[in-house]
């Protein structure tokens, strides 16, 4: 073997390598395209590369929403509050809210609260080109994670009310992940509808809860890892 060939070959990365690098500086540019888009009132804007599948993502908050036609995943982490993910298979668009309460006092217009949300959630996926008639929702959330808590059972209403919402809307909902006394990670990826979900075990369910109220779901997230049963 010719000594130079051996040295040049030695000294440069594999072309997988590269790859790779590109790859990552790829998805890092277009992260920080997300990032730099100006955003609508309520929309989610926490925006991370998912290393798990590789995807760019977006987590969503209590209180927010996101719709896309675009390949990312949605992500978020629930207690007693509820994620709708709503899809249209002929547009080949979907997205997903996060709210922590049937109705404010005073209609107030927030998407913490199920009302507005799925209003929210439902009318920036007419504007992006979905029909009403052709969505259809998966439903997560509303678990009873704080034991003996049971005076006013915050997940037991947001679930009722965002199946009896679906329904007066006449959007069939084709699979359902609520109650139970778990906490969860939700996946949904707009394109093609498919939502993944992650049962946790919280060994403090009452900071969950807490983090829930004042709307941080990063914190919900850190304080979730590991432990947990993986329905994938």
């Amino acid at each position: 073997m010719n000594p130079s060939f051996a040295a040049s070959s030695a000294a440069h990365p594999s072309m997988d390598a590269l790859g790779s690098k590109a790859l990552a500086h790829g998805r890092h540019s277009r992260i920080e395209q997300l990032k730099a888009q100006a955003r609508k009132p309520g929309e989610a804007s926490f925006f991370y590369a998912d290393h798990h599948f590789q995807y760019d993502a977006v987590k969503v908050l209590p209180g927010e929403y996101f719709v896309s036609n675009e390949e990312i995943v949605i992500m978020t982490v629930l207690g007693s509050c509820i994620a709708a993910c709503i899809w249209d298979g002929r547009a080949r668009l979907g997205g997903m809210n996060h709210f922590m309460l049937p109705d404010g006092e005073g209609g107030d217009g927030s998407g913490r609260y199920g009302s507005f949300a799925m209003e929210l959630l439902i009318n920036e996926m007419l504007k992006m080109g979905a029909r009403r008639e052709t969505m259809q929702a998966k439903v997560f959330g509303g678990g009873q994670v704080m034991a003996g808590f049971t005076t006013m059972n915050v997940g037991e209403r947001n679930t009722k009310f965002v199946l009896d919402y679906l329904a007066t809307e006449r959007i069939p909902v084709i699979s359902q992940d609520v109650l139970d006394i778990h906490p969860r990670k939700v996946c949904f990826f707009p394109t093609s509808g498919k939502a993944l979900v992650k049962r946790l075990a919280h060994s403090h369910p009452e900071t969950l809860v807490a983090e829930e109220r004042r709307g941080d779901a990063a914190v919900v997230a850190k304080s979730n890892a590991g432990g947990t049963v993986d329905l994938f």
